[in-house]
């Protein structure tokens, strides 16, 4: 496995691709509603920018637990990073300057993140199968229609796609450049400080470096040594935290976590023979040492910086960080619809995630994104025997890594015992390494029509070829996503017969509320002064931001199904009995408006007679 650091060419085309879905997404946000979650991060957000400002002004008092527990206590089931990035860019953009307004403002980091995708694609495609598979991958991942929804909100699930991605591109760019293993476990802790999927990645990557450190330290009797003492290290630290764990029982063991005890000094000689064990054998084996790097960076940055990051932890890091990991490790299992099911506890279907990316990506560009997945699957298998080995070019540890990340997690989600809840976007980490394989796919393609054409036309280029297949793959996507946008939770693929063939499948039409913005200008219209209105799903917080961002007038205000002047259902199959309260109060099963998409209902108004 070797990497190759990009060309100056490849570096311009990576900032004209970030530029490029920049711009696409902050010109198209003001469309896009508000979900449940968003509008909670708003509000965080804002609190952990005040106390930034307190900060400024009174760092003393700042830094006390109770002003940052004041301050970061709201929705501290998440780390802080992003929405401290929400908060400022906010107080900077709307609040100081006036320049734009509050989802915007906030959304602003989201875009900055989201459009980080396509260009560390097109840079890691490139370089693994050659510029046109890099460039199809790029283009294509925003195409996805809820890729580029969830690219414009202010949550989490696309900056921790991007972070897991800079991680994996930066664990790759490790192997030849020392500088890049140290990034490494920065972008790690980064990653850690956006989202608990980041948790998996040492587990991932892992593999790969104590691999490459086995293969390149053959017949070096002391670098081969060097690596035995890497891993004795990891694991006496290991199994020592084990028998902490043990003899102290978990309440025991959380609770002498202090400054002073066996548990920080476990961490402090990790630290230490982490860093000094591989410096000492880069005198002998520089290709070992520096391929063991990236697992001491992030094993001592990644809990650094996931630490210095988050003020709510200063105090109680222990005692805090334990109730966040157990909190996702026992979250809630949300109602959801399946293919006629209502999944409401587990175990879920083993084939939930397959079906639900087959049925939400685009066609024609999830039938490359498999044929690419199994081509180098297929290679993999043909290369384990040796009668078959020539026939195929056997997989490297490169494309081992793309192939890994590409289904690490969909495996995860697939999980009968996680919950199964939010369309695609617990598993979009993996969807760019899909995407690299869709387009190594599409430029073997292209490059076999090549040289089936130039038998006719000798002088023929791959870019003459690989234009019109692209637009032919693409169109099809950006069709799709113009038709529908900005309803993304709603969109369902040609596979499903698009969203009338998944309502008559059983599939959960939409969620996170957001497709509410189709109805508020009937409702601005026809709703009486100061009256009441029932938005079936919108969370209170998003009712106010609809409020601020000028979308719902201010003198309307929220009430319940029973005593609401209007009243807009989102179409759920677990929610069905709120319609029916709604006929029950108004005395009509007659809807005023609604959103119906392909004649498909997704919201419907009533208005009291």
């Amino acid at each position: 496995m070797t990497s190759r650091a990009a060309t100056r060419e490849e570096r311009w085309l990576a900032v004209a691709l970030w530029a490029l879905a920049f711009a696409a997404l902050w010109a198209t946000e003001s469309a896009v509603g508000f979900t449940r979650d968003e509008s909670v991060y708003f509000y965080a957000s804002e609190s952990y920018a005040r106390w930034f400002q307190q900060l400024w002004h009174n760092p003393s008092r700042a830094l006390t637990d109770a002003a940052i527990v004041r301050a970061f206590d709201y929705n501290h089931e998440h780390p802080a990073l992003m929405k401290v990035l929400f908060g400022l860019s906010h107080l900077l953009f709307h609040d100081t300057l006036g320049w734009l307004r509050p989802a915007a403002a906030f959304r602003l980091p989201a875009f900055a993140l989201g459009a980080l995708v396509p260009a560390l694609t097109f840079l890691l495609g490139s370089a693994v199968y050659g510029r046109t598979a890099g460039l199809f991958a790029a283009l294509s991942f925003l195409l996805v229609p809820r890729h580029f929804f969830h690219a414009q909100l202010a949550c989490f699930d696309m900056p921790i796609a991007a972070m897991w991605l800079l991680v994996v591109y930066a664990f790759w760019r490790a192997l030849d450049d020392r500088i890049w293993g140290v990034l490494c476990g920065l972008f790690f802790g980064l990653a850690l400080a956006t989202k608990h999927n980041a948790l998996f990645l040492p587990f991932i990557l892992a593999p790969f470096a104590l691999w490459r450190a086995w293969t390149v330290s053959e017949k070096q009797p002391v670098a081969r040594t060097g690596l035995w003492r890497v891993v004795g290290l990891f694991a006496t630290v290991a199994v020592l935290y084990g028998v902490l764990l043990v003899a102290l029982g978990p309440v025991g063991f959380q609770k002498k976590f202090l400054l002073l005890s066996p548990h920080t000094l476990l961490f402090a000689g990790l630290a230490v023979g982490a860093f000094w064990l591989p410096h000492e054998l880069n005198r002998h084996h520089p290709p070992t040492a520096l391929a063991l790097l990236p697992l001491a960076t992030m094993a001592v940055f990644g809990p650094i910086v996931f630490y210095a990051h988050w003020p709510y932890l200063w105090h109680q890091p222990v005692e805090r960080t334990a109730w966040y990991l157990n909190f996702h490790a026992t979250h809630n299992h949300y109602a959801w619809f399946y293919l006629g099911q209502l999944l409401r506890a587990p175990p879920f279907p083993l084939e939930y995630v397959l079906v639900k990316t087959a049925l939400t990506v685009p066609t024609s560009l999830f039938v490359p994104m498999v044929t690419g997945l199994l081509a180098l699957a297929g290679r993999a298998v043909l290369g384990l025997f040796e009668r078959t080995r020539a026939l195929v070019r056997v997989p490297g540890l490169t494309e081992a890594l793309v192939g890994v990340n590409a289904v690490a997690s969909l495996l995860i989600i697939s999980h009968p015992q996680v919950p199964h809840f939010g369309g695609v976007k617990h598993w979009l980490p993996a969807m760019p390494f899909l995407g690299i394989l869709a387009g190594a796919a599409v430029a073997r393609g292209c490059e076999a029509l090549v040289e089936r054409l130039r038998v006719w036309r000798p002088g023929l280029s791959l870019a003459t070829v690989a234009a019109p297949v692209f637009a032919l793959l693409l169109l099809p996507a950006l069709v799709g996503l113009v038709r529908v946008f900005p309803y993304g939770t709603s969109v369902y693929s040609e596979l499903a017969g698009g969203l009338p063939g998944a309502a008559s499948l059983g599939m959960q039409r939409q969620y996170w509320s957001s497709n509410v913005t189709a109805v508020l200008p009937w409702i601005n219209e026809h709703a009486p002064p100061n009256g009441r209105v029932f938005l079936h799903e919108v969370h209170g917080l998003s009712f106010r931001d609809y409020q601020r961002n000028g979308m719902l007038r201010e003198d309307l205000r929220p009430a319940g199904p029973f005593d609401a002047d209007i009243a807009a259902y989102q179409y759920h199959q677990e929610f069905r009995e709120h319609e029916f309260n709604v006929w029950e109060s108004f005395g009509t099963r007659t809807p005023a408006t609604g959103l119906y998409l392909d004649e498909t209902p997704q919201v419907v108004v009533y208005q009291r007679r």
